[in-house]
């Protein structure tokens, strides 16, 4: 499966879902800011989703909001 994108400035949410244990899902985002400057504020933070999904798609739609979220929060 593609990685589905979001971007909203010099900010990239890449969103995913990985398996935790007895079938279930959970939603990921990674969020990484690209001004072309090294340092603290370049590393990927990684975001879990709160709640578990019975399945992959679930947890995709609960990351892609967390995605969403995130971007509309932050300011350029």
């Amino acid at each position: 499966m593609e990685d589905t994108i979001y971007t909203k400035g010099i900010y990239t949410a890449t969103i995913g879902a990985h398996a935790i244990d007895r079938g279930q899902f959970r939603g990921v985002v990674t969020l990484v800011r690209d001004d072309g400057e090294d340092g603290e504020d370049s590393e990927p933070k990684l975001y879990d989703v709160a709640a578990t999904s019975l399945s992959e798609e679930e947890a995709l739609e609960e990351a892609r909001a967390l995605a969403h979220r995130i971007l509309g929060e932050l300011e350029l």
